[in-house]
């Protein structure tokens, strides 16, 4: 695995490595990686000859009351993971190679960026867009890979690569689940044994939610209801937001008729937490 520190060495690796037509899949993420990281690596080798990873813990995405300073960094097991998921190239910047001293320009999909986590996390998805941009600049990957657990990121970066004509396939794949149910994110690190246990009851929300759109329900009022009601088993979770979308433009769905995205994010102690679901008519 060739280890690339700047933008220079990334773009040259990646340019040699799409010699003669190979394809080229990234996995950006943001390092403490797990088995939903890994997922999608397998995913890129299983659909590209080349796979590249980027490791970027990138502080435009975080506010300023949030964790970037506490946010996991355990690079040396993570290239351990990535080698022996026979990683190709691996991207890691500073934060000072990323954004030069005076950068003022950014990537802002409107009327995306502000709804879901957007709404929460003001200037989250700017950040967000404005990497990720970046990465697909310097790497000049053919396919790119996502967890659908970012539901409302996917749709953004989605939305990007289309307005922007990115000649990038966004791939999105399965949310993996702990043995519990839990949806993996390196935020889980952050819980106590009390606090992973009280975590559950996004996943039961959901599943009261599945439960009855399966039963018939397709009043998104009424489910959004019913899983307000599993939270209250849990009053010490705070629910940040519990919303039935559609899943590209992420606008409230009033009656589901076609295929719709249930998002939930709660905080457990101060650790945000976010899943979600799609229903199928």
């Amino acid at each position: 695995m060739k280890i690339c520190a700047s933008i220079s060495e990334a773009r040259s690796a990646c340019r040699d490595a799409r010699a003669n037509h190979r394809r080229v899949g990234l996995v950006p993420t943001m390092g403490a990686l797990h088995e939903g990281h890994l997922s999608l690596v397998r995913a890129a080798r299983a659909q590209c000859d080349v796979v590249a990873v980027s490791i970027f813990v990138n502080p435009t995405q975080f506010g300023p009351a949030e964790d970037l300073s506490k946010y996991p960094r355990q690079f040396e097991r993570d290239c351990r993971l990535l080698e022996q998921e026979g990683v190709d190239i691996l991207f890691a910047p500073s934060i000072e190679e990323m954004y030069p001293q005076g950068a003022i320009s950014w990537v802002v999909v409107e009327g995306l960026s502000e709804k879901l986590d957007g709404r929460s996390r003001p200037g989250h998805f700017r950040g967000v867009t404005t990497v990720v941009a970046k990465l697909f600049h310097v790497i000049e990957p053919d396919a790119a890979y996502f967890g659908q657990k970012d539901a409302a990121q996917l749709a953004v970066i989605r939305r990007m690569v289309r307005d922007l004509d990115f000649p990038v396939e966004i791939v999105a794949c399965p949310i993996v689940r702990e043995a519990d149910g839990l949806a993996m994110s390196s935020r889980n690190a952050y819980l106590n044994r009390e606090e992973r246990q009280r975590a559950l009851v996004l996943q039961r929300s959901l599943q009261e939610t599945q439960r009855q759109f399966q039963a018939g329900e397709r009043s998104a009022a009424r489910l959004i209801s019913a899983a307000k009601e599993v939270f209250l088993s849990e009053p010490q979770v705070r629910l940040d937001y519990f919303e039935v979308v559609d899943p590209e433009m992420l606008d409230p769905v009033e009656h589901i008729s076609g295929r719709t995205l249930v998002a939930v994010a709660a905080f457990v102690g101060t650790t945000r937490l976010i899943d979600n679901v799609v229903l199928e008519p």
